[in-house]
């Protein structure tokens, strides 16, 4: 004789076998006694709740942590719309600290390629299963809710939501190992697929501008492959700029007769200066002088230049810096490389030889009373 079991929520009918044995009630007209015939009808099993939570995160680039915590989606107040549907989505993330664990959006369902048919696909699916568990708890109304295989095994994941009669909830990190080895894949599958969703949109995805570029955009060898034009202009930007604020000519060991003499260097060769007047000659200022590769600076030019170094620095604290850097700044380098290039001991030495004329002409020179 077999004893027929009342079915609990969210099983079929069971008859009980004298030896134990408990067999699904009308088999043959369920086709058969398996899951996919009996409750896998109307519930998703966990390896299918997975598959959800794959192409979720492929659309919308959400964590693995996100499931296990997101609601059923609400519909958002409408006026008179009615071809398309938008639904209201609070994602909690908790790593933002406390005051910025919610985020609000809203995800349109407007049509087959819409964000919003795979949420309207969603709900279809999971809603025996949210129907169920608002049965047994009506405090829970959560998205992702499956049908576990083994009800009775012991919940051991305490930072999961807990299972309410034969449903589990959220998705966890077995779960998503177990989904990729059936699958074939060598890892699992949220972390490949959010940095593909969030390289393929090109912009943040619930994350900080400093983690999008950090984490997913300059690792991602596409993005590298494209930039490596971007980053050369840029290296030769920055040398151009490097160069710029350098002695441009050369350091000697004494002066040239040939050379004519200038406020800060003798000039080898005046008829071939970057900066040519409209009448033929030099146009620079004399403290370009120093940027330009005909300057000859040797030991007579020392005192004056290290005491308009020592000038050009004692004007930082009075001005505004942004006033200084644009007026004296790009000097002041130079004149730093210079005295690296004459050594520092030699540069002090000079300041005990400045005369009054260096620091009339230096003076002068600050003013801008002095032109080429």
């Amino acid at each position: 004789m077999r004893v027929v079991e009342s079915p609990r929520p969210g099983e079929v009918p069971t008859t009980v076998t004298p030896g134990g044995h408990h067999c699904v009630k009308n088999r043959v007209l369920l086709g058969g006694s398996g899951a996919e015939a009996t409750w896998g009808r109307l519930f998703l099993s966990r390896s299918e709740l997975t598959a959800l939570a794959v192409l979720l995160t492929d659309r919308f680039g959400w964590n693995l942590s996100v499931y296990d915590c997101l609601p059923a989606l609400t519909r958002a107040p409408s006026v008179g719309e009615t071809a398309s549907v938008t639904y209201q989505l609070q994602i909690e993330k908790r790593r933002k600290g406390r005051g910025h664990w919610f985020s609000t959006e809203n995800i349109t369902d407007s049509g087959a390629d819409s964000p919003g048919r795979l949420i309207t696909q969603a709900l279809e699916a999971t809603a025996h299963g949210r129907a169920l568990a608002a049965r047994l708890d009506p405090g829970i109304r959560l998205l992702m809710v499956a049908r576990m295989h083994y009800p009775t095994r012991r919940h051991q994941h305490t930072e999961r939501p807990r299972p309410v009669g034969p449903l589990a909830f959220g998705v966890g990190h077995g779960d998503a190992q177990w989904w990729a080895q059936r699958h074939g894949l060598g890892g699992a599958p949220f972390r490949r697929a959010r940095r593909t969703t969030v390289t393929r949109e090109g912009r943040p995805l619930r994350h900080s501008s400093g983690t999008h570029q950090s984490v997913y955009v300059l690792p991602d060898e596409q993005v590298q492959r494209a930039s490596q034009s971007v980053f050369e202009a840029g290296a030769r930007e920055a040398l151009a700029q490097a160069r710029a604020v350098v002695f441009a000519g050369h350091v000697a060991g004494a002066p040239d007769p040939a050379h004519q003499q200038t406020v800060t260097a003798d000039c080898a060769d005046e008829t071939s200066s970057p900066w040519p007047g409209p009448e033929g000659g030099c146009a620079a200022d004399f403290l370009l002088c120093l940027a330009c590769p005909n300057a000859r600076v040797h030991p007579g030019h020392h005192p004056r230049l290290a005491h308009l170094h020592q000038v050009l620095q004692s004007l930082r604290s009075p001005l505004p810096d942004g006033t200084w850097q644009e007026r004296w700044g790009e000097h002041v380098l130079r004149l730093d490389d210079l005295r690296d290039k004459v050594g520092p001991t030699a540069w002090t030495a000079a300041l005990a030889r400045v005369a009054d004329a260096d620091r009339t002409l230096v003076h002068l020179l600050v003013k801008g009373e002095l032109t080429p």
